[in-house]
């Protein structure tokens, strides 16, 4: 069975699945090795970590694509969906951008309607393009996964922008256009949350940003709601940042802050794969 074949599988299934979000192949074998049964690679995560920068466009095409079969590679067999991020331009930049995405190994990929350079949903500054255009790139991503084992998850960010209602009628365009998943960016009560898994017949996913525009609110709840995935894009980036500051700044000359709790080396060299390494490496010994 391909990912593509399990995530759809997943998205059968009566309960919610909850989908942390990776920026690097380590993180996605983390996922992976915990036991969820999904995973996502967050634009806004891969940027950070890859380029030390923001979610604003600045990252390309084949640098998001380079991370990406590393994350599918950590990940191995749980289904990953890849931030798409616009297509990385018009509706046969889109079709390109689906089947790479496909080839790579992503089980999904995300493809928004917001206009070049996008930003982060949770920050200001988006615009976004036409409801024609947006419906268009949709149509051309979901004509595209005929030739590619995939699913198309389609995002509006229109709700900043134009407003709930002028949002939902996108997602209803995706819809119709062939989308399998449908993501409304940054709702803002739990009141649209429910309105806009309500006028959905696809799954629904709600993307969980702490400081974000939209409420935290538990898995339980979210299922209750509608929602099939709840997406967590920057939990793991945010913890990892702050133990990396904690340990910097118990290791400045003249701290006397504790060094944070982290796992032994032994620990370390077991998580990135050292032991089936020297198993194989035994295996494969030339006798002298």
């Amino acid at each position: 069975m391909t990912v593509a074949q399990k995530l759809h599988e997943l998205l059968a299934e009566p309960q919610i699945a909850v989908m942390p979000g990776c920026f690097d192949a380590l993180s996605a074998k983390l996922v992976a090795a915990a036991g969820f049964k999904v995973i996502f690679m967050s634009g806004f995560a891969v940027s950070a970590a890859r380029l030390g920068l923001p979610d604003t466009g600045l990252i390309s095409f084949t640098e998001m694509l380079d991370s990406l079969r590393n994350c599918c590679a950590a990940a191995a067999a749980i289904p990953l969906i890849g931030d798409g991020d616009t297509g990385y331009g018009n509706a046969l930049n889109v079709q390109r951008t689906v089947v790479e995405y496909a080839r790579a190994g992503a089980a999904a990929v995300m493809i928004e309607d917001q206009v070049s350079p996008k930003k982060c949903g949770h920050t200001r500054g988006k615009q976004v393009i036409s409801r024609e255009e947006a419906r268009m790139k949709i149509r051309a991503a979901a004509d595209a996964k005929a030739d590619a084992d995939i699913l198309i998850m389609a995002r509006t960010d229109a709700r900043a922008v134009l407003g709930f209602d002028a949002a939902l009628e996108r997602c209803r365009d995706f819809e119709e256009a062939g989308a399998d998943i449908i993501f409304l960016e940054a709702p803002e009560t739990a009141d649209e949350m429910r309105r806009f898994c309500q006028t959905m017949s696809k799954p629904c996913m709600a993307n969980m940003v702490p400081g974000g525009k939209t409420p935290i609110l538990p898995p339980a709840y979210l299922q209750e709601i509608g929602y099939k995935l709840a997406l967590y894009p920057v939990m793991l980036l945010s913890s990892a940042v702050a133990a990396m500051q904690a340990t910097l700044t118990a290791l400045m000359p003249g701290s006397t802050a504790p060094l944070p709790a982290s796992i032994s080396f032994g620990e370390l060299q077991s998580v990135v794969g050292f032991p089936d390494y020297w198993q194989l490496e035994e295996r494969y010994r030339a006798d002298v």
